[in-house]
C-alpha cells in the first residue's frame, strides 16, 4: 500500500518531537515522525545535563531562551503534560579580566531584552552555592530564571500531544535514503518500507550530515563527544541543596544536583568529530582535578556512574532553522552545539511556521544555512 505524508520528520528527540507538536498545532496532522530506535530521546535529547538558561551572548540565541523557557513554564497548561522544571538559576563564574569584560556586555545585552541578570562578588556567589571555592573569582552573574528541566519528560510531552493531534509516530524507523526528484523531495525511503512525501525535517542531531548527503545537501554539523559524570555524595557534604547550576567559564566545569547525587562534566581540549560515545575514564581525573578546586566535597565523592553523549556543532555555535538551499522541501533544525534541548520549544515552533507559510515573527537570517558561504558569521561564545 502506498503512503504518503505532508511531511516526514527524521529523528525522535525533543527538536523533531516539538516540530511535529507545533505542525499539528498548525492544523498539519499528516506527519510521520521516524525514530531509528526503539524509544524517543534516546540519543542527544537523553544524554544532556538538562540546563536552560537566558544568559547567552547572542541576541538570537536570547531570544530563543526566552520563548522557549516562557514555553517550559506554561507546559502543563498548553501542551497538557507535566514535566520536571526547576528554576534555581545559573551561576556563571569568571576568573580573568577578559571574561568580566565580555560578560559585562553581554549582561547589558540581556537587561536591554528584559531579562534579570544580576552581578555578583565572589562572597555574594558563594552564598548562592554553599560548598563553593571562590578563590580567584572576579566576579559572576546569576539568572533566577534559568534552571534544569527533564528531557525525556519535554520530549514524551511534545510527542504524545502530537499524536492526540493526529500525528504518526513511528519507532525503530531507519531512514536509508530521500528521493530526490528535479531537485524537490519526493520520498523517504525506510527499513520499512517508502513513504512519499514533498517535505522532510531533518531533526537528526549529531547525525544530521549524514541524513542530509541522502537528499544532497551539504549540512555542516560534526558530532563531538562530551561527558557527565554522576557523584554519590558523602553524608553531610557541603554542596548546594537547591538545583542551582553552577559553571566555572574559564574552565567550562559545571555541576548541578541530580537527585540525592550531583551531577558534573567539563569541556575537553583537542575535540574532534565523533560518533564514539564510551566514557572515557581517563578522562575523569582531569576533571576532578579541576572540579575540587571549585567544590571540595568531590574530593570525598564517588562516582556512581557515568555517560557520554554528542554535541552537535556548527562553525558559529549556533543553530541551523530553515530551508536547505537548492533542494525545494527539504528543512533542517540542526546544530544547536549544546543547546538544543533548551531551545527545541521555540525552534520547533520558528520551523513550523515556515514550513506552513507563517510569518515566524523572528529575524530567522542569523541561523540560515547560507551564512557559512558568506563566512560573515556572529555566533555564540557561550558553549558550555
Amino acid at each position: 500500500m502506498r503512503r504518503s505524508a505532508d511531511v516526514v520528520i527524521v529523528g525522535g528527540g525533543c527538536m523533531g518531537a516539538s516540530v511535529a507538536y507545533h505542525l499539528a498545532r498548525r492544523g498539519m496532522t499528516r506527519v510521520v515522525l521516524l525514530e531509528r530506535e526503539q524509544l524517543l530521546a534516546t540519543g542527544s535529547t537523553g544524554r544532556n545535563a538538562g540546563g536552560v538558561r537566558h544568559q547567552f551572548s547572542n541576541e538570537a540565541n536570547i531570544r530563543l531562551s526566552l520563548e522557549s523557557i516562557g514555553l517550559l513554564e506554561r507546559f502543563a497548561d498548553e501542551v497538557g503534560h507535566t514535566i520536571d522544571f526547576h528554576q534555581d538559576g545559573y551561576l556563571f563564574l569568571l576568573s580573568s579580566p577578559a571574561s568580566v569584560e565580555t560578560f559585562r556586555r553581554n549582561v547589558a545585552l540581556q537587561r536591554s531584552l528584559g531579562i534579570d541578570v544580576e552581578w555578583l562578588d565572589a562572597d555574594e556567589a558563594a552564598r548562592r552555592a554553599p560548598g563553593l571555592d571562590t578563590a580567584g573569582v572576579l566576579g559572576a552573574t546569576f539568572c533566577g530564571r534559568d534552571g534544569v528541566a527533564d528531557p525525556n519528560g519535554v520530549t514524551m510531552g511534545f510527542a504524545k500531544a502530537a499524536q492526540a493531534l493526529g500525528v504518526t509516530i513511528e519507532r525503530g524507523a531507519e531512514v536509508t535514503g530521500i528521493r530526490v526528484e528535479r531537485d524537490r523531495i519526493a520520498a523517504v525511503e525506510t527499513t520499512r518500507g517508502s513513504i512519499h512525501t514533498p517535505r522532510v525535517v531533518n531533526a537528526a542531531g549529531p547525525w544530521a550530515r549524514q541524513i542530509g548527503k541522502m537528499a544532497g545537501a551539504d549540512v555542516p554539523v560534526d558530532p563531538i563527544r562530551r561527558h557527565i559524570f554522576i557523584a554519590a555524595l558523602e553524608a553531610g557534604a557541603r554542596v548546594p541543596a537547591s538545583h542551582v547550576l553552577v559553571i566555572d567559564f574559564e574552565t567550562t566545569f559545571y555541576f548541578h544536583r541530580e537527585g540525592a547525587g550531583l551531577l558534573f562534566g567539563m569541556g575537553e581540549r583537542g575535540e574532534t568529530p565523533t560518533f564514539d560515545t564510551t566514557v572515557q575514564w581517563d578522562f575523569l581525573p582531569q576533571v576532578i582535578d579541576v572540579a575540587v578546586k571549585r567544590l571540595p566535597s568531590l574530593g570525598d565523592a564517588s562516582i556512581s556512574h557515568a555517560w557520554a553523549g554528542l554535541y552537535e556543532m556548527t562553525a558559529d555555535g549556533n543553530p541551523i532553522i530553515g530551508p536547505a538551499a537548492g533542494i525545494d522541501g527539504l528543512y533542517l533544525i540542526n546544530g544547536f552545539s549544546g543547546h538544543g534541548f533548551q531551545h527545541s520549544p521555540a525552534a520547533g515552533r520558528l520551523l513550523a511556521d515556515v514550513i506552513t507559510g507563517r510569518d515566524p515573527q523572528f529575524d530567522l537570517r542569523p541561523f540560515a544555512a547560507e551564512r557559512f558561504a558568506s563566512g560573515a558569521v556572529s555566533g555564540e561564545r557561550y558553549v558550555v
